[in-house]
């Protein structure tokens, strides 16, 4: 059936785009949204490989976060402060976009604030995150709008009925999306302003022929004067030589728990963990850290050693003594390096990406479409 397209299907769907943006996830869909925006003219294509968006973007814990005092105590450690204070404003900023443009009722936006969790046994990793909620406070009071952040919180541990959770810190401004919705939302705008989404077309190889951009599929062959790279986790398939690592993030959720007490969003071991309340439900995931080699893969799945652990972690931590029951699991693949800004540039005449995200598409993807979107207009 490849290119067994019809007259009527190629003129109203495949020839003649202006754009094609490959990867149909938060940073693809807001490119695609600033292009028409800024030029609404332009034919704009979006082909995406899976049934929904491929990756993280519908598979991940919809935090509406910037960053953990630990998290930030680490990124300080091989970066300066002055661009670890850049990145958190970038993410701040983006998360306001996100909600500014899709409004907070369509994404189902809740800011009850988050809080960073340090188990027994964890004293001086806690003491040192607690003695430098000041230096944090100061540094990025100027990045999230003139906010003091972070507070130590120890005082409503017992209120959470945690077990073995020693210290807390809480953050006041972190929220929580519905990650659905929000993809949902997306798409409607999208079709709004004439924007052709095509889901189920893996892109296979790419020619750039100078004037003009050739792609390649089992659905049949696509040409635009322009192409963005919106793959994420996803880049190094086409494009090997970019500096991008796949990371899996595996998922659980419980069944409905009658009285949860829980209502926020929650970190621990330096976000390597994290879970929140959704419907009455637990979210829970994380676990990459146990073994990084065996979750530095593109491929979905899960592994007995982080099923294992987060099943640990729910009944024994989080929700001691309740016996939990599982409702069912996912995964999703984030991208990531040490180097804490995501790629956004030109790879060759009118072919550009947008990827690397770093496990904060939700914060950054609203920015991070419009800036690639700027550098293929211009």
């Amino acid at each position: 059936m490849s290119n067994n397209f019809s007259y009527w299907e190629r003129a109203a769907f495949i020839d003649n785009a202006d754009v094609i943006i490959i990867g149909s996830g938060i940073v693809g869909l807001s490119a695609a949204l600033h292009l028409k925006t800024r030029e609404a003219n332009l034919k704009v294509l979006v082909l995406e490989r899976g049934f929904l968006p491929s990756g993280a973007s519908t598979k991940n814990a919809g935090f509406a976060c910037f960053g953990t005092v630990s998290e930030h105590l680490e990124a300080l450690k091989h970066t300066s402060e002055e661009d670890v204070a850049r990145l958190a404003n970038y993410k701040w900023r983006g998360l306001q976009r996100l909600r500014q443009n899709l409004g907070d009722a369509n994404i189902d936006y809740q800011q009850h604030g988050g809080y960073e969790l340090f188990m027994t046994g964890e004293e001086a990793h806690a003491e040192k995150a607690i003695d430098n909620i000041s230096r944090l406070n100061n540094l990025l009071k100027p990045a999230i709008d003139g906010h003091n952040i972070y507070t130590a919180a120890d005082a409503k541990i017992a209120g959470f009925g945690f077990n073995g959770v020693s210290r807390m810190i809480y953050n006041a401004f972190e929220g929580q999306i519905h990650t659905g919705k929000m993809m949902r939302a997306l798409l409607n705008k999208c079709y709004q302003k004439d924007i052709i989404v095509l889901n189920g077309c893996e892109i296979s190889a790419i020619y750039n022929n100078g004037d003009h951009i050739d792609l390649t599929s089992p659905q049949g062959n696509f040409t635009a004067k322009k192409v963005i790279m919106a793959t994420n986790a996803f880049a190094k398939q086409l494009y090997p030589e970019l500096k991008v690592t796949p990371g899996r993030g595996q998922v659980l959720i419980s069944k409905p728990i009658p009285g949860l007490k829980l209502k926020g969003t929650y970190h621990f071991q330096s976000g390597y963990y994290y879970f929140r309340n959704i419907d009455g439900r637990v979210l829970f995931g994380g676990g990459r850290n146990l073994d990084f080699a065996a979750e530095e893969t593109p491929e979905f799945g899960h592994t007995d050693a982080v099923k294992q652990k987060l099943t640990k972690y729910l009944n024994q931590v989080i929700l001691p003594g309740q016996n939990v029951e599982i409702d069912y699991w996912w995964s999703g693949i984030m991208g990531f390096n040490e180097e804490i800004s995501p790629i956004v540039k030109r790879l060759e005449p009118n072919m550009f990406c947008a990827v690397r995200c770093n496990g904060m598409g939700v914060a950054m993807g609203s920015l991070v479409g419009e800036e690639v979107a700027e550098l293929a207009l211009r």
